[in-house]
């Protein structure tokens, strides 16, 4: 599980700082859509990487609704901040490749509220 955990972490600071080194932040908007996705990409796979560590791994790739069903039965407020992180990690930026600075932040931030949770809930 500690590997899981370092592994989303790492995952989690690419994204960071590729929104800081190539995204070309002006004002409240990044200039650069493509590198939004690849942040937006990296985070929420990190995310997903310490959700395995949590709920088991099983064989083949895994849908947004087998994360939805298995955390659900962990933790519900766990779940309403991964359908958070689903949304703006997943689906606005690295799909829509918003350009909204604290719409990047707000995923960050929830991606790490979820992966100290997971940390603290595998150290019990």
């Amino acid at each position: 599980m500690e590997d899981n955990l370092q592994e989303a972490r790492r995952y989690l600071n690419n994204a960071k700082e590729i929104l800081r080194e190539k995204a070309r932040k002006e004002g409240d908007h990044y200039q650069d859509k493509k590198y939004v996705r690849l942040a937006g990409h990296a985070a929420y796979s990190g995310v997903l990487i310490a959700l395995d560590g949590l709920l088991g791994k099983k064989k083949g790739r895994k849908s947004v609704e087998w994360y939805q069903e298995n955390l659900r039965k962990v933790d519900r407020k766990a779940l309403d901040t991964f359908n958070s992180i689903y949304e703006i990690l997943h689906l606005y930026m690295a799909y829509d490749g918003v350009k909204n600075v604290n719409v990047s932040k707000e995923g960050l931030r929830e991606a790490e509220v979820l992966i100290d949770w997971i940390e603290t809930r595998t150290a019990a």
